[in-house]
């Protein structure tokens, strides 16, 4: 903690306390000026991270894989789902400058007949991974990112063109990865959260998963138990995720006229829901757990938190719960969010990617979940103590980085730089909808 103040020392550290009684404004009287950034530098941050972004820019007529200038996230010529997804939310600021529409189209135009959208596409425009395999699967997150794009657009015509390509891909997760108990299984990489051990611990291979051939060595070294384990288990955030997808689809439903879809949406969103509350959920700790082999494996990481935003914790578990993101001990570090608590065996103090680094993603999932839980207070907290640790990071490097380093205003030592990308949400989403607004 070298380097804070006593008096903002006591702030976040007591933040623990507080959890204990969480209320829905129990943070509103946090001093609001400890995270206060010049404004000159928020000017600064946002015009580099919409040039930063226009850089990453790319095909057009003489691509003949993409041939609409589309917005990337410009760290491999491959495309990614996920990262497409929440760069849709910053971008949709600025969708006459940003082309993400035609981003989110790629996916679109590649959709097998019988809904599959792989998580990733080649230059080219093939599928990295095999449909058959969980790796090819990322959050599903386009029908959040659709209704990113219409909150500012308000074109009916562009959630007409996307609802039946959603349709049928919410079906064809449906009957691949939905399990007996109403749960979902996935994959670690799948889950866009790479290095995080997803198995129970002690676990040894045996080959009750489905097997996966190494398709990129070179490339991509796709071994170790995280490979071998996947149907085997049940995933939060998967499931959670689904849920948010029924959710958003039965909101599109609404906006066009699809009458008897909305129900259909709602009670998809209602049985997933029902589904973590009843298997997941650990009442001794108060927190949800992934399964396996239907016990929970007790290990915390940020993924469970897609449950706010789902809107499927219910609010006695919802205070519980967020007395562990509030704990300066597990996940509300000197930057704020970890992606594995301190208190947990093997958080990386420095990141080590998904071991404890702070992503911006997934800060945004947190805030936008706390904001639809009513937690308001506890959402505008997080959103400017995470811009200004951005802020501070940006100043000594000129840059917005993949992650950041949970215990140092630094970023994370597996990050790359000039990243937007989606860490774009901080100097742009997080500045319309928390910084400018305040």
């Amino acid at each position: 903690m070298r380097g804070v103040s006593k008096r903002r020392f006591l702030q976040v550290g007591g933040l623990a306390v507080l959890g204990a009684g969480l209320g829905p404004a129990v943070f509103a009287q946090a001093a609001q000026d400890d995270w206060a950034v010049p404004v000159p530098l928020q000017h600064q941050m946002y015009r580099t991270a919409i040039d930063i972004a226009k850089r990453k820019i790319r095909g057009g007529p003489h691509d003949p894989a993409f041939p609409k200038p589309f917005l990337d996230a410009a760290f491999s010529t491959n495309i990614f789902l996920w990262d497409t997804c929440f760069i849709a939310a910053y971008a949709k600021y600025h969708q006459d400058q940003l082309p993400i529409a035609n981003a989110l189209d790629n996916f679109y135009a590649r959709q097998d007949t019988d809904g599959f959208i792989c998580r990733e596409y080649t230059g080219a425009g093939r599928p990295v991974w095999p449909k058959d395999h969980p790796v090819s699967i990322n959050p599903p997150l386009l029908a959040f990112a659709e209704l990113e794009l219409y909150s500012q657009s308000k074109d009916r015509d562009r959630l007409a063109f996307a609802y039946p390509r959603l349709k049928r891909f919410f079906e064809f997760l449906q009957r691949t990865y939905r399990c007996e108990d109403g749960l979902y299984f996935g994959d670690a990489v799948g889950s866009g959260m790479d290095n995080i051990p997803r198995y129970p611990d002690g676990w040894r291979d045996d080959h009750a998963g489905i097997p996966i051939r190494p398709l990129y060595p070179k490339r991509f070294n796709y071994t170790g138990l995280n490979a071998a384990w996947n149907r085997q288990g049940r995933s939060v955030d998967f499931s959670a995720q689904m849920a948010l997808f029924a959710d958003n689809m039965r909101v599109m439903a609404g906006l066009l006229g699809e009458t008897a879809d909305v129900s259909v949406y709602a009670q998809a969103n209602a049985d997933i829901g029902a589904a973590v509350n009843l298997h997941c959920w650990n009442e001794a700790d108060g927190f949800y757990y992934d399964l396996g082999y239907g016990e929970q494996i007790r290990r915390k990481h940020i993924g469970m938190f897609w449950v706010m935003l789902a809107g499927i914790a219910p609010p006695a578990r919802l205070s519980r719960m967020l007395g562990c993101l509030v704990d300066p001990n597990q996940f509300w570090r000197r930057i704020p969010v970890a992606s594995w608590p301190a208190d947990q065996a093997g958080f990386s103090a420095v990141g080590s990617y998904w071991m404890g680094s702070v992503w911006a993603p997934t800060n945004y999932m947190v805030i936008r979940g706390l904001q639809r839980c009513g937690q308001q207070g506890l959402a505008t907290r997080l959103a400017r103590q995470y811009y200004w640790s951005v802020a501070r990071v940006f100043k000594s490097t000129g840059t917005f980085w993949e992650n950041y380093a949970p215990d140092a205003l630094s970023k994370g030592n597996i990050a790359r730089p000039d990243f937007c990308g989606w860490t774009g949400l901080a100097p742009i989403a997080l500045y319309r909808e928390f910084i400018a607004a305040a």
